[in-house]
């Protein structure tokens, strides 16, 4: 999946269209890498985000197409 598509999907970031102005920033890690918001994710993987003056750390535990709101913070686990 898209690193766009994961971050709203999980609702880490709320919109696609903010997902993909913030990897265009280059303000969006994997595993220590900057990336563009056509990358892929993996279980596993590690995402950095800095939004303003605050950053998210997140390991991708699983990834779905769509999910509920209650259910997207199993996407992911913060570090």
């Amino acid at each position: 999946m898209r690193i766009d598509k994961f971050l709203k999907v999980s609702r880490l970031i709320k919109r696609r269209t903010i997902a993909n102005e913030a990897c265009d920033a280059g303000r969006v890690m994997i595993n220590g890498r900057v990336v563009k918001a056509s990358c892929e994710v993996k279980v596993g993987d590690i995402i950095e985000i800095q939004l303003g003056n605050s950053g998210v750390k997140a390991e991708v535990l699983t990834i779905m197409d769509s999910t509920k709101k209650e259910n997207s913070s199993e996407m992911f686990r913060y570090l």
